[in-house]
Protein backbone atom coordinates (compact mmCIF):
# COMPACT_ATOMS: atom_id res chain seq x y z
CA UNK A 1 0.00 0.00 0.00
CA UNK A 2 1.09 3.51 -0.81
CA UNK A 3 -0.87 6.60 1.47
CA UNK A 4 0.78 10.18 2.17
CA UNK A 5 -0.69 11.87 5.24
CA UNK A 6 -1.20 14.99 6.28
CA UNK A 7 1.85 15.65 9.07
CA UNK A 8 -1.12 17.15 11.05
CA UNK A 9 -2.42 13.64 11.77
CA UNK A 10 0.21 11.24 12.01
CA UNK A 11 -0.59 10.93 15.47
CA UNK A 12 -3.79 8.55 13.82
CA UNK A 13 -1.69 6.98 11.69
CA UNK A 14 -1.96 3.00 12.52
CA UNK A 15 -5.35 3.60 13.33
CA UNK A 16 -6.72 5.06 9.86
CA UNK A 17 -4.20 2.43 7.73
CA UNK A 18 -6.89 -0.04 9.72
CA UNK A 19 -9.67 1.20 9.07
CA UNK A 20 -8.15 1.10 4.75
CA UNK A 21 -7.98 -2.26 5.46
CA UNK A 22 -11.23 -3.37 6.75
CA UNK A 23 -13.04 -0.64 5.07
CA UNK A 24 -16.00 -3.11 3.57
CA UNK A 25 -16.76 -4.16 7.33
CA UNK A 26 -16.19 -1.04 8.92
CA UNK A 27 -17.46 2.53 9.01
CA UNK A 28 -21.16 4.30 8.74
CA UNK A 29 -22.22 4.05 4.84
CA UNK A 30 -23.13 7.87 3.72
CA UNK A 31 -22.98 7.41 0.22
CA UNK A 32 -22.93 3.71 -1.49
CA UNK A 33 -23.41 4.85 -5.16
CA UNK A 34 -22.27 2.78 -8.60
CA UNK A 35 -19.44 4.37 -8.71
CA UNK A 36 -18.05 5.75 -5.19
CA UNK A 37 -18.77 4.51 -1.43
CA UNK A 38 -18.21 7.20 1.19
CA UNK A 39 -17.99 6.13 4.79
CA UNK A 40 -17.97 7.59 8.42
CA UNK A 41 -14.96 6.83 10.88
CA UNK A 42 -15.09 7.76 14.57
CA UNK A 43 -10.97 8.24 14.97
CA UNK A 44 -10.40 9.45 19.07
CA UNK A 45 -11.67 13.07 18.78
CA UNK A 46 -12.06 13.26 14.66
CA UNK A 47 -14.90 12.21 12.24
CA UNK A 48 -13.16 11.35 9.56
CA UNK A 49 -15.26 10.88 5.62
CA UNK A 50 -13.46 7.90 4.06
CA UNK A 51 -14.22 7.87 0.60
CA UNK A 52 -13.13 4.45 -1.51
CA UNK A 53 -13.29 5.27 -5.68
CA UNK A 54 -14.56 2.86 -8.09
CA UNK A 55 -11.76 0.45 -8.90
CA UNK A 56 -10.67 1.09 -12.66
CA UNK A 57 -11.38 -0.35 -15.66
CA UNK A 58 -7.52 -2.29 -17.44
CA UNK A 59 -7.08 0.99 -19.55
CA UNK A 60 -6.83 2.92 -16.25
CA UNK A 61 -5.20 0.87 -14.13
CA UNK A 62 -2.44 1.29 -15.75
CA UNK A 63 -2.54 4.86 -16.35
CA UNK A 64 -2.73 5.57 -12.81
CA UNK A 65 0.14 3.94 -12.15
CA UNK A 66 2.40 5.19 -14.82
CA UNK A 67 1.02 8.47 -16.66
CA UNK A 68 -1.72 10.01 -14.18
CA UNK A 69 -2.09 10.51 -10.60
CA UNK A 70 -5.13 8.74 -8.99
CA UNK A 71 -8.34 10.22 -7.92
CA UNK A 72 -7.19 9.83 -4.07
CA UNK A 73 -3.73 11.78 -4.72
CA UNK A 74 -5.33 14.73 -6.79
CA UNK A 75 -8.53 14.55 -4.04
CA UNK A 76 -5.38 15.57 -1.34
CA UNK A 77 -3.36 17.29 -3.42
CA UNK A 78 -5.66 19.91 -4.67
CA UNK A 79 -7.27 20.16 -1.09
CA UNK A 80 -4.23 20.92 0.38
CA UNK A 81 -3.72 23.59 -2.36
CA UNK A 82 -7.35 25.06 -2.15
CA UNK A 83 -6.34 25.44 1.98
CA UNK A 84 -3.00 27.25 1.31
CA UNK A 85 -4.99 29.53 -0.76
CA UNK A 86 -7.32 30.01 1.64
CA UNK A 87 -10.74 28.98 0.04
CA UNK A 88 -12.84 26.38 1.95
CA UNK A 89 -12.77 22.28 2.07
CA UNK A 90 -12.52 19.97 4.61
CA UNK A 91 -9.29 19.48 5.79
CA UNK A 92 -7.51 16.49 3.88
CA UNK A 93 -6.26 13.76 6.03
CA UNK A 94 -5.02 11.51 4.05
CA UNK A 95 -4.25 9.21 0.35
CA UNK A 96 -4.13 5.80 -0.09
CA UNK A 97 -3.48 3.56 -3.00
CA UNK A 98 -3.31 0.05 -3.51
CA UNK A 99 -1.30 -1.86 -6.59
CA UNK A 100 -1.37 -4.84 -7.91
CA UNK A 101 1.10 -6.18 -10.54
CA UNK A 102 -1.03 -4.21 -13.39
CA UNK A 103 -1.96 -1.39 -11.99
CA UNK A 104 -3.85 0.71 -9.49
CA UNK A 105 -6.53 -1.49 -7.60
CA UNK A 106 -7.84 0.90 -5.11
CA UNK A 107 -7.86 4.39 -3.89
CA UNK A 108 -8.67 6.16 -0.84
CA UNK A 109 -8.90 9.85 0.24
CA UNK A 110 -9.70 10.65 3.63
CA UNK A 111 -10.74 13.89 5.17
CA UNK A 112 -12.34 15.63 8.23
CA UNK A 113 -15.88 15.17 8.45
CA UNK A 114 -18.37 18.43 8.02
CA UNK A 115 -20.64 18.55 10.50
CA UNK A 116 -23.89 21.08 10.49
CA UNK A 117 -23.98 21.73 6.79
CA UNK A 118 -25.86 21.94 3.56
CA UNK A 119 -25.59 21.13 -0.02
CA UNK A 120 -26.03 24.48 -2.07
CA UNK A 121 -28.08 22.20 -4.39
CA UNK A 122 -30.81 22.85 -1.23
CA UNK A 123 -31.12 26.28 -2.08
CA UNK A 124 -31.71 25.35 -6.56
CA UNK A 125 -34.42 23.23 -4.97
CA UNK A 126 -36.13 24.90 -2.32
CA UNK A 127 -37.39 28.40 -3.46
CA UNK A 128 -38.91 29.26 0.19
CA UNK A 129 -34.76 28.47 2.17
CA UNK A 130 -34.00 31.23 4.61
CA UNK A 131 -32.02 33.48 3.50
CA UNK A 132 -32.14 32.37 0.04
CA UNK A 133 -31.13 35.92 -2.21
CA UNK A 134 -28.21 36.66 0.50
CA UNK A 135 -26.91 32.90 0.24
CA UNK A 136 -26.48 32.63 -3.33
CA UNK A 137 -24.78 36.15 -3.17
CA UNK A 138 -22.80 34.83 -0.51
CA UNK A 139 -21.76 32.35 -2.78
CA UNK A 140 -21.46 34.46 -5.60
CA UNK A 141 -19.04 36.22 -3.65
CA UNK A 142 -16.98 32.81 -2.56
CA UNK A 143 -17.08 31.13 -6.38
CA UNK A 144 -15.60 34.70 -7.40
CA UNK A 145 -12.79 34.93 -5.20
CA UNK A 146 -12.20 31.50 -6.63
CA UNK A 147 -11.96 32.59 -9.69
CA UNK A 148 -9.55 35.65 -8.80
CA UNK A 149 -7.10 33.18 -7.33
CA UNK A 150 -6.84 31.96 -10.76
CA UNK A 151 -8.98 28.20 -9.74
CA UNK A 152 -11.38 26.40 -12.49
CA UNK A 153 -13.10 24.03 -10.13
CA UNK A 154 -14.36 21.42 -13.13
CA UNK A 155 -17.02 19.77 -11.13
CA UNK A 156 -18.18 23.35 -9.83
CA UNK A 157 -22.09 22.07 -9.71
CA UNK A 158 -24.90 22.53 -6.78
CA UNK A 159 -24.16 19.02 -4.81
CA UNK A 160 -20.22 19.99 -4.40
CA UNK A 161 -20.25 23.31 -2.47
CA UNK A 162 -21.08 22.67 1.16
CA UNK A 163 -22.63 25.44 3.31
CA UNK A 164 -22.43 26.41 6.82
CA UNK A 165 -24.55 28.85 9.15
CA UNK A 166 -22.30 30.29 11.71
CA UNK A 167 -23.31 31.32 14.82
CA UNK A 168 -22.99 35.08 13.81
CA UNK A 169 -25.72 34.81 10.82
CA UNK A 170 -22.58 34.63 8.13
CA UNK A 171 -22.11 31.64 6.01
CA UNK A 172 -18.77 29.52 5.19
CA UNK A 173 -18.48 27.60 2.13
CA UNK A 174 -16.53 24.64 1.43
CA UNK A 175 -15.84 22.36 -2.01
CA UNK A 176 -15.59 18.63 -2.24
CA UNK A 177 -15.31 16.15 -5.26
CA UNK A 178 -12.00 17.87 -6.09
CA UNK A 179 -10.47 15.50 -8.59
CA UNK A 180 -10.84 17.43 -11.32
CA UNK A 181 -9.85 20.96 -10.93
CA UNK A 182 -7.09 23.24 -12.85
CA UNK A 183 -4.85 26.45 -11.49
CA UNK A 184 -4.02 29.46 -13.22
CA UNK A 185 -2.60 32.59 -13.30
CA UNK A 186 -5.93 34.23 -14.22
CA UNK A 187 -9.12 32.79 -15.49
CA UNK A 188 -10.78 34.57 -18.64
CA UNK A 189 -14.24 35.99 -18.94
CA UNK A 190 -15.73 33.02 -20.62
CA UNK A 191 -13.67 30.38 -18.63
CA UNK A 192 -15.65 31.96 -15.65
CA UNK A 193 -19.27 31.90 -17.17
CA UNK A 194 -18.54 28.30 -18.10
CA UNK A 195 -17.66 27.39 -14.72
CA UNK A 196 -21.14 28.62 -13.27
CA UNK A 197 -22.44 26.89 -15.75
CA UNK A 198 -23.43 23.39 -13.73
CA UNK A 199 -24.88 25.47 -10.60
CA UNK A 200 -28.68 25.94 -11.48
CA UNK A 201 -30.99 25.93 -14.02
CA UNK A 202 -33.06 28.49 -12.58
CA UNK A 203 -33.11 31.87 -14.44
CA UNK A 204 -34.60 33.97 -11.33
CA UNK A 205 -30.64 32.16 -9.54
CA UNK A 206 -29.17 33.28 -12.54
CA UNK A 207 -30.44 37.32 -12.53
CA UNK A 208 -29.19 37.29 -8.42
CA UNK A 209 -25.56 35.84 -9.56
CA UNK A 210 -25.13 38.13 -12.99
CA UNK A 211 -26.13 41.01 -10.79
CA UNK A 212 -23.58 39.77 -7.90
CA UNK A 213 -20.78 38.96 -10.44
CA UNK A 214 -21.46 42.26 -12.08
CA UNK A 215 -21.01 43.86 -8.52
CA UNK A 216 -17.83 42.48 -7.97
CA UNK A 217 -16.10 42.07 -11.38
CA UNK A 218 -16.96 45.64 -12.88
CA UNK A 219 -18.31 43.50 -16.05
CA UNK A 220 -21.48 44.55 -17.64
CA UNK A 221 -24.13 42.98 -16.07
CA UNK A 222 -26.58 42.09 -18.90
CA UNK A 223 -23.11 40.92 -20.63
CA UNK A 224 -22.47 38.43 -17.76
CA UNK A 225 -26.70 37.23 -17.73
CA UNK A 226 -26.62 36.57 -21.70
CA UNK A 227 -23.36 34.86 -21.45
CA UNK A 228 -23.88 32.75 -17.97
CA UNK A 229 -27.68 32.02 -19.35
CA UNK A 230 -26.51 31.12 -22.65
CA UNK A 231 -23.84 28.49 -21.36
CA UNK A 232 -26.63 27.32 -18.93
CA UNK A 233 -29.10 26.42 -21.41
CA UNK A 234 -25.88 24.49 -23.78
CA UNK A 235 -25.13 22.57 -20.83
CA UNK A 236 -28.61 21.32 -19.78
CA UNK A 237 -29.25 20.56 -23.31
CA UNK A 238 -26.07 18.73 -23.38
CA UNK A 239 -26.66 16.82 -19.99
CA UNK A 240 -30.55 16.14 -20.90
CA UNK A 241 -29.58 14.55 -24.50
CA UNK A 242 -26.89 12.39 -23.01
CA UNK A 243 -29.24 11.35 -20.10
CA UNK A 244 -31.68 10.26 -23.45
CA UNK A 245 -28.96 8.39 -25.16
CA UNK A 246 -28.16 6.33 -21.85
CA UNK A 247 -31.75 5.37 -21.36
CA UNK A 248 -31.55 4.25 -24.93
CA UNK A 249 -28.92 2.16 -24.92
CA UNK A 250 -29.79 0.29 -21.46
CA UNK A 251 -33.39 -0.15 -23.12
CA UNK A 252 -31.48 -2.08 -26.22
CA UNK A 253 -29.37 -4.21 -23.74
CA UNK A 254 -32.54 -5.71 -21.91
Amino acid sequence: MKFFINNKFEYILKKVTFLIDNFLIEGKILVNGQRNTIKLFKVEDITLNIKSFKKPNLINKIAYRYFRKSKARRSFEFASKLMEMQIGTPNPVAFFENYDFIGLKESYYACEHLENVFEFREIVQNEAFENRDFIIRKFTQFTFEMHEKGIEFLDHSPGNTLIRKNTDGSYSFFLVDLNRMKFHESLDFKTRMKNLSKITHKKDMIVVMSNEYAKLSGEDETIIFETMWGLTADFQYRFHRKKRIKKKLKFWKK
